[in-house]
């Protein structure tokens, strides 16, 4: 029967393209397109458990699926200090595997609430960015701190969370509350910070749904999206950020900042994790006192960790992965929060159609995948950055962190496929770049900036209508 696995899907596919935007229905003289339960064309898949994220697209086969299986184990496995495959870890590291902080392809659950830091052995399943206030980086450290460490040797430093909460009321009374995190960072292991010459910034991972679409977008139509996402009426005006990668000046769409142009494979393996390799052929903490440490510990620094065929691998493995369809799209509940979406303007921004370019991606190595060209998918994104505010009670979205041509209240619109499964792949529903909404309700209600008129509409719905909102987003 493994021949059939697809079967179904493919018929699916051709049932739904035929009618996918042909017709829809009107939201004050907006028109809102069927067809959207297919996320990625050729790409999505229709699982609905904790695999969902981490299953592989039904074009794959043959090599290929060899090669994505080898990569989803170079994703997974744990590595460790010894120089053998599977090793290079440390001397210092954030994470241990790309899955320990992207379990099942999704978000692990962050430090901020399920412990009060790294502490002594804690793990944070975060990337926690350190500068200058003036955007300088410390003499001693990188732009991220490393709070882990192999045995005998020190890490950089340790995060400390603390949590404030300030309770909200809609119009209509029902409350809601906002978390407002506060990092400190003990235990240098270098000179103290002066705190008050100290930005900290932290972000959580990024599910990894749809990355090989990501990659292979049509640029010249985000692009143009910049050049029409002017809608002053919510005050919306969303524009590209350009990024110089490999040498060349290029569209970044990765990132919570779109501050990336491709996977950022290498510098995962080398930023998070310490796996030295071609790309990035130094030791995270070259010139720090870890190296004699780790020299100590019997490390060894004359070769790489990891090869450029196996990273290439965990690029084919996030490429391939397939993107989950949407679900209970004839839910009248469903489709009443589908036309508060719209009412609310969040499509202008959560873009809902885009296509990807014809020839599809390119690996880090030159691998070539066209069957992610010639794609229409519904990523609820424009890929552009926005300004999503400064201040909300003293403390807002912006994190004084600068990356490309994005400013620290800039931020990527987050695409939203398959977001309403993070619970059942992850077990939690924590959302925004550290992690701080713990529900849908709360993240919309951060939105400042550009956000903040379809906020204050959202805010202003009668109850029914701001649940039927969040119900589908729970369908995405």
């Amino acid at each position: 029967m493994k021949q059939y696995r697809y079967l179904f899907p493919f018929l699916l596919l051709c049932l739904v393209v035929a009618c996918d935007d042909t017709e829809g229905l009107e939201v004050d003289n907006i028109e809102i397109p069927y067809g959207y339960a297919l996320s990625a064309g050729t790409s999505t898949n229709f699982i609905r458990s904790s695999t969902a994220y981490d299953t592989d697209a039904s074009w794959v086969s043959g090599d290929f699926a060899k090669r994505f299986n080898k990569g989803d184990r170079l994703y997974d496995n744990v590595r460790t200090s010894d120089q053998g495959e599977g090793g290079g870890l440390g001397p210092v590291y954030a994470g241990y595997s790309c899955g320990s902080c992207h379990r099942n392809a999704g978000r692990t659950q962050p430090a901020l609430w399920s412990s009060q830091g790294s502490g002594p052995y804690g793990f944070t399943a975060s990337l926690i960015y350190v500068t200058r206030k003036n955007g300088a980086f410390f003499q001693d450290y990188g732009r991220v701190l490393h709070d882990q460490s192999i045995i005998g040797v020190v890490p950089e430093g340790k995060v400390k969370i603390t949590k404030k909460f300030q309770t909200f009321s809609f119009p209509d009374g029902e409350t809601y509350e906002l978390c407002y995190p506060e990092y400190t960072i003990t235990d240098w292991y270098a000179a103290q910070i002066d705190p008050q010459d100290l930005f900290c910034t932290v972000r959580i991972p990024l599910r990894h749904v749809g990355m090989g679409q990501i990659m292979s977008l049509d640029q010249n139509e985000i692009e143009q999206l910049a050049k029409k996402s002017n809608y002053p009426e919510w005050g919306i005006s969303g524009r590209c950020n350009y990024i110089t990668e490999r040498g060349k000046l290029q569209l970044g769409v990765s990132g919570n900042k779109a501050q990336h142009a491709d996977l950022t494979v290498e510098l995962g393996f080398s930023s998070d994790m310490g796996v030295t390799n071609s790309r990035y052929p130094e030791e995270i903490c070259e010139g720090q006192l870890q190296i004699n440490q780790g020299s100590m510990m019997g490390l060894s620094y004359d070769q790489l960790d990891i090869s450029t065929e196996d990273m290439e691998d965990v690029d084919l493995y996030m490429h391939a992965l397939g993107v989950p369809a949407r679900r209970d799209v004839n839910d009248p509940k469903v489709k009443r929060g589908e036309k508060m979406f719209y009412q609310a303007g969040c499509h202008l921004c959560h873009v809902t159609t885009l296509h990807t370019r014809p020839r599809g991606a390119v690996l880090l190595n030159g691998t070539q995948l066209p069957w992610l060209g010639n794609q229409t998918i519904h990523p609820y994104s424009d890929f552009l950055l926005h300004d999503m505010g400064s201040e909300l009670m003293g403390v807002g979205l912006n994190d004084n962190y600068v990356s490309g041509l994005a400013r620290g209240n800039e931020w990527r619109t987050t695409p939203l496929w398959g977001i309403g499964l993070q619970y059942r792949v992850n077990g939690h529903t924590n959302f925004l770049h550290d992690g701080r909404a713990r529900n849908f309700v709360e993240a919309i209600m951060w939105h400042g900036g550009e956000g903040e008129a379809s906020k204050n509409v959202f805010k202003n719905m009668p109850k029914s209508d701001r649940d039927a909102l969040v119900e589908f987003l729970w369908s995405l």
